[in-house]
């Protein structure tokens, strides 16, 4: 559910709004979905979910998040997503277009980092200055209507203003070698980009100027706690793209595979269930429980 057409770009609500539009808007199955069981989104916004009281599970590419009062969610635009009970939590949400803030805040708050932090734990004065900062926001949004380009610029500095204050109160320690994490940030950023076209290390090592190995060291080095090297990376990459499409797309399995690079749809079909367990038929299951299985 993208921000509401004249919103200038961004949306503020609460909680139980979102689940009386879903419950109004979808009929039986948007009941459903107001309950937790509702199919997956891939939206192209962001969206940002605080919650008050309560807790709230959100599914975010497949990994389940609770928040609470003392966390802050971030979906990110290509991202899949799926809500839990949304009547077991009162919070507020805000959905903005990637391009509503400003370049300047948008550059400092890493607004188009595909690999941004999703759960975002905040205490102390921290939580309560982004409190504040929310709710000044959401107040301004219901204000009495007023020029749209005012309106649009007050929504875009109070939205600049929480995010800058989340981003600094939570900025992570750097901890890599200044080598490894150039090197792993530009492995990453030609990964993201050759995705669909190249599974191999010596691919992006001859792209970007390295040895193989100099990449799986700095890949190993970056996610240490994962104990994840270059192909593996790469893998992990492919095999979420095919998770998103599978879940919220209605592509066949074949056309799917096709997208990632896949010449045959056997050779996918093995590759995802090495890597993820299941058939890509199965898992697509999981997230399109009224549709009929594909046959691969």
């Amino acid at each position: 559910m993208p921000p509401a057409a004249g919103a200038v770009g961004v949306e503020v609500m609460p909680i139980a709004e979102l689940r009386r539009r879903l419950h109004r808007h979808g009929g039986a199955d948007g009941a459903r979905d107001a309950e937790g069981a509702g199919r997956a989104q891939r939206p192209d916004f962001h969206l940002l979910l605080m919650v008050e009281q309560g807790l709230l599970w959100h599914m975010v590419d497949f990994a389940d998040y609770a928040v609470t009062d003392s966390t802050l969610l971030w979906v990110r635009p290509g991202q899949v997503e799926r809500f839990g009970d949304l009547g077991a939590a009162i919070g507020t949400l805000v959905l903005f277009q990637p391009d509503f803030l400003d370049p300047a805040t948008a550059a400092d708050v890493r607004l188009d980092d595909p690999f941004g932090r999703t759960l975002w734990q905040i205490t102390g004065e921290d939580a309560a200055a982004l409190h504040r900062a929310l709710d000044h926001l959401a107040h301004e949004y219901g204000t009495t209507p007023m020029p749209a380009p005012t309106r649009s610029a007050i929504l875009q500095r109070l939205l600049a203003v929480l995010l800058l204050r989340l981003t600094q109160a939570t900025a992570p320690v750097g901890t890599l070698p200044a080598e490894h994490a150039e090197t792993f940030q530009r492995f990453r950023a030609a990964v993201e980009t050759d995705f669909t076209r190249a599974r191999d290390v010596g691919h992006y090592a001859r792209a970007l100027g390295y040895s193989p190995r100099t990449l799986t060291r700095a890949a190993l080095a970056a996610l240490a706690a994962a104990g994840v090297g270059a192909k593996e990376f790469i893998d992990r990459r492919v095999v979420l793209e095919a998770k998103r499409l599978l879940a919220h797309g209605d592509q066949p399995v074949a056309a799917v595979g096709t997208h990632l690079g896949f010449l045959d749809t056997s050779n996918f079909v093995k590759y995802f269930v090495q890597r993820a367990g299941t058939t890509p038929a199965t898992f697509r299951s999981r997230y399109h429980p009224l549709k009929p299985p594909d046959p691969h």
